[in-house]
């Protein structure tokens, strides 16, 4: 068997598919697929459940890629650190990022890096769920700072932050009043849908009081931008970012409601495994960001 059969087998039993695992490793899906296919007649053992839409791992292959996927990682580790003696920064950073946080990244940050850097490539690829970046094969990903856990490092990649509740104004003219987040009993919340099932609790501070509120609403929707839109027909109160609600407050399509109700929160950040070995071309991504994130302060 060789490297390139048994990398195939991880690339797919990572990515949960050919398809993006082709995409992952710069290979058509039916080259990867006869990779595997190859390994797994030299094997003589089926790795893969296969259907029409979907792929998972027989628990022949599970088992395998148990012991496997981090062999490989530890190999690419070692190459890396070869790599560590090279000059000049090259090659891919893959970072994992929620859609809304891949629509806020600072590009001109990014771009500025990639001219400085012509021999680095970055990808991001965007999610609703939290995947383990490091298990599905990410440098880093990007999300709020405030659901990365501790045992990752942070690096922030923009100001803070705030959430705000709005309406239209014509919604306004008709509701109840709502001068606290008590009153949003009285109103149609348009609520959001999370990746777990959940859907999402208002959050609100003031004056060292902190509440979390369980809307009630008939609309629920799974996307900021569908919440957004559905704000703007008047359906009711909304709760979104400043970023997202930002351009519509500032041409008076939408009011804020309840703004001493929500004060700042620290931004997106850049996340990596704390105790992963960098990449010569990701401590010059890492370095690079540092000094930019002093802006912030």
């Amino acid at each position: 068997m060789s490297p390139a059969e048994l990398t195939a087998f991880v690339a797919v039993a990572q990515s949960g598919g050919f398809r993006a695992a082709a995409r992952r490793c710069n290979l058509s899906p039916s080259a990867l697929s006869h990779s595997v296919a190859n390994l797994e007649t030299r094997l003589n053992v089926q790795l893969f459940h296969r259907s029409t839409r979907n792929v998972s791992l027989t628990d022949a292959g599970q088992r395998f890629f148990s012991r496997l996927g981090p062999a490989l990682q530890e190999i690419e580790q070692a190459i890396e650190e070869l790599g560590d003696f090279s000059a000049t920064p090259s090659g891919t950073i893959r970072i994992n990022a929620d859609a809304t946080a891949a629509e806020q990244v600072p590009r001109p940050m990014l771009l500025k890096f990639m001219a400085s850097y012509p021999g680095v490539q970055i990808e991001i690829v965007s999610e609703r769920r939290l995947v383990d970046i490091a298990e599905h094969g990410f440098d880093c990903g990007i999300r709020s700072s405030e659901i990365v856990s501790e045992d990752m490092i942070a690096i922030s990649l923009g100001p803070m932050q705030q959430h705000v509740v709005v309406a239209a104004p014509s919604y306004l003219e008709m509701a109840a009043p709502l001068r606290s987040p008590a009153d949003l009993t009285y109103h149609r919340c348009i609520q959001l849908r999370m990746p777990n099932g959940r859907l999402y609790r208002w959050e609100f501070e003031h004056r060292g009081e902190a509440l979390v509120v369980e809307t009630k609403g008939s609309l629920i929707l799974d996307s900021s931008r569908l919440i957004l839109a559905a704000t703007l027909d008047g359906y009711g109160l909304g709760y979104l970012t400043r970023w997202m609600a930002g351009p519509a407050l500032d041409q008076g399509l939408l009011v804020q409601a309840l703004p001493e109700w929500t004060p700042p929160y620290p931004g997106l950040c850049l996340y990596y495994p704390r105790h992963r070995h960098l990449s010569a071309t990701m401590r010059a991504f890492v370095t690079y960001l540092r000094e930019q994130a002093s802006h912030f302060r």
